[in-house]
């Protein structure tokens, strides 16, 4: 499975704005139907999905319905359910896993994408990562800072945390950083995405084209990082060519399971930003 670094919200009562990002460069275009779309607008956004993927078969979407408990959820969902297999759900304020439950049940193996948005749902984040259907994890920060009443970023670490344990122990893939709201400073996306990268996440969902390469680029390792990698698959080969149970590093580190793995990873990471760069 290819490595998933870019999710661009794009408002799902918007065409315009959605062939472009269907048509753009985002590993996957997240069609919302939820907090970009006025709730005047939200039937008709409903109503203009299903034409907006056809025009793009195959391309990989999710949509983000409104809320479990709205009066626009289940009409979402039950929209969502009549679309192509490939289109998944993102489903917002999850506070427990009877929400995703709900959502499974209209859906089908539809996977879903859980966003903890709630002190409840950081309290339940490892029960939701284990109830079926679930695919990933994510944050809604914004709506988590006003639930918890902080204004300082920092206050919020150790609920990325949380959600990155979470997946982890249910063997879920690493979940994708939140949302970086301001679109015009991209120096202050870069930080916080390559800041992201080291607290375990990979990827970051987007609000607008110009994030894209930003991030990109922060999840890139670095030469150094490479070639440490290469370093250490090349003593665990040698070794295991040698029928040695031991490996060590040029440097005189012995190698264990978890460097091991951290090399591999950062060696998919280069490979698919470079992948993409040359494109």
């Amino acid at each position: 499975m290819s490595i998933v670094l870019t999710q661009l919200y794009v408002p799902g009562d918007r065409p315009d704005r959605a062939r472009k990002a269907l048509s753009g460069d985002a590993d996957v275009v997240i069609l919302d139907l939820e907090d970009a779309v006025a709730a005047p607008h939200k039937e008709s956004a409903r109503a203009g999905i299903g034409a907006l993927i056809d025009e793009y078969p195959q391309r990989p979407v999710q949509v983000r319905v409104n809320a479990p408990g709205t009066s626009w959820g289940r009409d979402d969902l039950a929209m969502v359910a009549g679309l192509p297999p490939h289109v998944e759900v993102r489903l917002p304020m999850v506070t427990s896993p009877d929400d995703v439950a709900v959502a499974v049940g209209v859906v089908g193996e539809r996977p879903v994408h859980a966003l903890l948005e709630t002190a409840s749902g950081i309290e339940a984040a490892a029960a939701i990562a284990r109830a079926p259907g679930v695919a990933s994890l994510g944050l809604g920060e914004a709506d988590l800072a006003s639930d918890l009443g902080v204004t300082d970023d920092a206050a919020l670490m150790w609920c990325r945390q949380r959600v990155v344990v979470a997946a982890r122990a249910a063997g879920l893939p690493a979940p994708a950083a939140a949302v970086y709201t301001n679109v015009h400073d991209l120096d202050g996306l870069a930080e916080s995405t390559r800041q992201a990268r080291r607290w375990g996440f990979v990827g970051r969902a987007a609000i607008h084209p110009r994030q894209l390469p930003i991030i990109e680029a922060a999840f890139a390792p670095d030469p150094d990082e490479v070639e440490r990698a290469r370093e250490v698959i090349a003593s665990v080969d040698g070794a295991q060519a040698r029928g040695d149970g031991t490996s060590v590093l040029p440097d005189g580190s012995f190698l264990d399971l978890a460097m091991v793995e951290q090399a591999r990873h950062v060696l998919a990471l280069d490979e698919r930003t470079r992948t993409r760069t040359r494109q």
